[in-house]
């Protein structure tokens, strides 16, 4: 082949692969939408910008901004991995617009859910009517599911028709809710990759009716609330306890080298140790984790540690490896992390833990003295989402520790 000849076949496929190469996402702010089973949308917001040449998701949630880095591009398709929560969404890009699906791993299985996404898109819920009230307060929240009832405390803020804030349960909070009411309906939704949750109901005077709590493909309850600014949930450290004649915690797992890992190893002995229960599939684990890896740096010096206990939605070793490590490295978590080798369901960890009555929820954290006896065992975790809420458990959780840290062992 003449010089020539080649140098213009090399600019012909030059020209037809730049016309083909998938162009970035718009930057700027974006409504993204899942479709449940049922048909209904539960919409949130991202941002997308561009930094050294990279493409990041910024997901919208009330004053959170949860950073997603993990977005590649073939040929028309957009792939974006979330970085916590095994989820990933698998897109077709054309023009301004994204279709195609949330993937979410339980497990057991992976479920889809239907996706689409509009760039230069602000709003979350549309406002055509001037709100019919100010749900600005504490209120006391039943959620029916099954026949049975959980009483939760919903705490919001509104400003305008812009409504945020959570719900508190004994497991732990709801995270950034962020929504309107639009005349006398209120809407609320959040979505982190974990949770994807759609709150519908109507407002009349003190009272919500008429609640829908959508979550994920196919959940759906009922709840309604009343205003009350003297709702509360139960003590958060009396809902378990060990069984009657125990005193201590035992267990061995292995780490994420593979390697075992005791209470009675000598980095534990004469140390006030905090035990966490937790999963990297769930989120107030992962708010629970970003407060304990900066407390470990305030307390580790005075004599604490920390261990995590794991418990994934796997038995198989290495894909709880991948899942946590995955956990580790979004937080830069300095303490060690053990896979226990149970999932959360069942009854699961209270079988590899078999001294404790029971465990209510995810996280649960146990407070080690430094004798080795339990002393408090702390059910679920209230969040930033929260407000007041967290700062007030920092407060006394710290004032615990401190105390514990000066006792004699």
């Amino acid at each position: 082949m003449k010089i020539r000849s080649f140098l213009s076949l090399v600019a012909v496929v030059a020209t037809f692969s730049a016309a083909n190469a998938q162009a970035p996402l718009k930057t700027g702010i974006w409504r993204g939408v899942t479709q449940t089973a049922a048909g209904v949308d539960i919409p949130f917001n991202f941002e997308v910008s561009n930094t050294g040449g990279k493409t990041q998701l910024a997901i919208m949630n009330g004053a959170e901004r949860f950073k997603v880095t993990d977005i590649k591009y073939k040929g028309d398709s957009v792939f974006i991995h979330m970085p916590l929560f095994d989820s990933e969404f698998k897109l077709k890009q054309a023009e301004s617009n994204l279709t195609g699906h949330w993937i979410k791993n339980t497990g057991t299985k992976l479920v889809a859910m239907n996706f689409t996404a509009t760039a230069n898109t602000s709003w979350r819920f549309k406002t055509v009517e001037k709100p019919a009230a100010d749900i600005t307060g504490r209120w006391s929240a039943p959620f029916v599911s099954d026949g049975k009832t959980d009483l939760t405390v919903g705490e919001f803020k509104q400003v305008g028709a812009k409504v945020t804030g959570t719900f508190l349960s004994t497991t732990g909070d709801y995270r950034y809710l962020e929504g309107v009411i639009n005349g006398t309906d209120l809407y609320l939704s959040t979505f982190d990759g974990g949770h994807d949750y759609l709150f519908t109901a109507k407002v009349s005077g003190d009272k919500i009716i008429d609640g829908k709590f959508y979550a994920g493909l196919s959940s759906i309850d009922n709840w309604s609330a009343v205003k009350d600014a003297n709702a509360k949930l139960p003590d958060a450290y009396s809902l378990t306890a060990l069984k009657p004649g125990y005193k201590k915690l035992a267990f061995t797992f292995k780490d994420l080298n593979g390697k075992d890992v005791s209470l009675t190893d000598k980095r534990f002995q004469n140390k006030v140790v905090i035990v966490q229960i937790l999963g990297s599939w769930c989120p107030n684990c992962m708010d629970e984790t970003a407060y304990l890896v900066n407390f470990y740096k305030k307390f580790q010096p005075k004599g604490v540690e920390v261990v995590g206990l794991a418990y994934e939605r796997t038995k198989d070793f290495a894909n709880s490896q991948r899942t946590v490590k995955q956990l580790k490295s979004r937080f830069n978590i300095p303490y060690p992390l053990l896979i226990t080798g149970y999932t959360p369901s069942a009854g699961d960890p209270a079988k590899s833990l078999p001294m404790m009555a029971k465990v209510v929820g995810f996280p649960t954290t146990i407070i080690i003295d430094k004798k080795g006896d339990v002393r408090k065992i702390h059910t679920g975790f209230s969040g930033p989402g929260t407000g007041e809420h967290y700062q007030e458990f920092i407060n006394e959780f710290e004032s615990l520790i401190t105390q514990l840290s000066t006792e004699k062992g």
